[in-house]
């Protein structure tokens, strides 16, 4: 198991339980007690979590992992969503994109499949997008998150106001259909609904670990998404819930 997984994996059980020892990290990783500790040591400085005597608790991020510990995390499942996703997008349009591990799988994909315009508000996708010559980039300004690498807020919001997009990929931490789509931050939230007001349709990508799921702040009812895209893993009850709400979703597998 790579370091990063390993951290998003102790990362996810502290903030799932609010705290963990050590010994039950080395069971449920399978490494050495003395890694576990070298782990938590690491994340602790970067305050991801605060250090106990004999574990860890949750730290003041709280539940929100920092997206460069999710890059790994259901990576296939990611893939396949994005391959299903970039064949929803038409020829020559204007895609609009919020941060997320799963979106940036999409601009990868279209990056490669020939020209387009990108407009998103996430330094990582911007960052790696301005170095393709067939697309044509678009870089949202604001207020910058570190835990999501994006830029939020009011400058954002007006920037998306001014402009209109053929679709966008938003990505979400929670949705279902009793509360629609929820991220964990209120100023996230306000952007990500600006990208879905400005844009002919919304399609909302997330892996099975959040379908179901509500977190704090709500961007948008499912009347507002156009599609959900996801992979087979999700529970199917909530994807029959979804679908009876009226929204069209697309459950892929992994090749």
């Amino acid at each position: 198991m790579l370091k990063t997984e390993r951290h998003a994996r102790i990362l996810e059980h502290v903030s799932a339980r609010g705290g963990i020892n050590v010994n039950e990290l080395s069971r449920l990783l399978n490494v050495s007690g003395a890694t576990v500790r070298r782990d938590l040591q690491q994340l602790s400085r970067l305050n991801l979590l605060r250090r106990t005597h004999g574990g860890a608790v949750v730290g003041s991020l709280g539940p929100e992992l920092p997206v460069q510990h999710r890059t790994d995390r259901c990576r296939p499942e990611k893939q396949a969503i994005a391959k299903a996703a970039v064949a929803l997008v038409p020829e020559g349009a204007v895609v609009g994109m919020t941060g997320g591990t799963t979106v940036t799988e999409i601009a990868r994909l279209l990056a490669a499949r020939g020209p387009v315009t990108i407009v998103t508000n996430a330094v990582n996708i911007a960052a790696e997008m301005v170095l393709h010559k067939d697309v044509t980039l678009v870089v949202v300004g604001g207020y910058a998150r570190t835990a999501s690498y994006e830029l939020v807020g009011p400058i954002a919001e007006k920037t998306l106001a001014d402009h209109h997009t053929d679709m966008t990929f938003l990505g979400v931490d929670g949705i279902s259909a009793a509360h629609g789509c929820t991220t964990h931050d209120q100023l996230e939230a306000a952007t990500d609904r600006a990208f879905a007001d400005s844009s002919s349709r919304t399609v909302v990508v997330a892996d099975h670990s959040k379908i179901g799921k509500v977190t704090f702040a709500k961007i948008c009812p499912l009347a507002d998404i156009d599609h959900l895209v996801t992979d087979g893993a999700a529970p199917a009850d909530q994807l029959e819930r979804i679908a009876d709400a009226g929204v069209p979703v697309t459950a892929v597998r992994p090749d």
